[in-house]
């Protein structure tokens, strides 16, 4: 089943033109990568896919109904997070604080144990956050704020989880773990759509993936086909 469709999306930034007629979708329990160099419109795209941004053209599905025109708020609650790059904690506040704030669209006194719960699943995942929960978000390691950012994006309960860019700054065995934990969530039922520079790594986990370049979808496909793509192995991995 499709889960999230987007059809002939475009976004610009004044008369800069950052997405242009964008098409692709998701399956559900899928794992897809957006792969592309700096400036090609990845962020943009998950900006305008979760309503921070609003788009000139297109339209934006969720399980067949139309996301077009609803705020980044309500876009959560119909089922879709993301994760930003950067991972934007409140660093004044503690790791439990920062995953509260994640359900925050769900929040009731009825629901206060189900939310606990999603915190010790969070936990599970990442044990090193049971240890540190009390610890101010702004005082972890880039790691750790990344753990605490996917936590966060993960207590909204969404069915599509995104994320833009986790790998950024980090040292390679805190990527290839935090890696490791978002190709296994589809299988826990939370389809992931993922942008991501680091190429090599993602197109070994990915189900699919999009080529963006300069706001186009140059190429998509399996992604084991496209890690094997001779244009995908010279400007992306370094082949060649």
């Amino acid at each position: 089943m499709t889960l999230l469709s987007v059809t002939n999306l475009s976004a610009s930034y004044g008369k800069i033109q950052a997405l242009r007629q964008v098409n692709l979708h998701v399956e559900a329990g899928e794992f897809v990568a957006v792969i592309g160099a700096n400036g090609a419109g990845k962020t943009t795209l998950l900006k305008t896919l979760s309503g921070l941004m609003q788009p000139q053209g297109g339209h934006v599905q969720l399980a067949g109904k139309s996301l077009n025109g609803l705020s980044a708020e309500t876009r959560v609650g119909q089922g879709i997070a993301l994760v930003p790059e950067h991972r934007q904690l409140f660093g004044g506040m503690s790791v439990k604080e920062n995953l509260l704030m994640g359900s925050y669209s769900r929040y009731t006194r009825a629901q206060k144990a189900e939310i606990e719960a999603d915190v010790e699943r969070v936990y599970a995942l990442f044990p090193i956050l049971r240890e540190r929960q009390n610890q101010l978000a702004g005082t972890l390691s880039g790691g750790q704020q990344q753990m605490v950012a996917i936590g966060r994006g993960l207590m909204a309960r969404p069915r599509v989880l995104m994320l833009d860019e986790p790998s950024v700054g980090l040292a390679p065995l805190v990527v290839r773990e935090i890696f490791r934990v978002v190709a296994a969530l589809p299988a826990q039922g939370t389809t992931v759509l993922i942008v991501e520079q680091n190429a090599r790594q993602i197109l070994k986990l990915a189900d699919r993936a999009y080529v963006l370049e300069n706001g186009v979808v140059k190429l998509e496909g399996v992604a084991s086909d496209l890690a094997n793509n001779p244009v995908v192995q010279q400007i992306y991995l370094g082949h060649g």
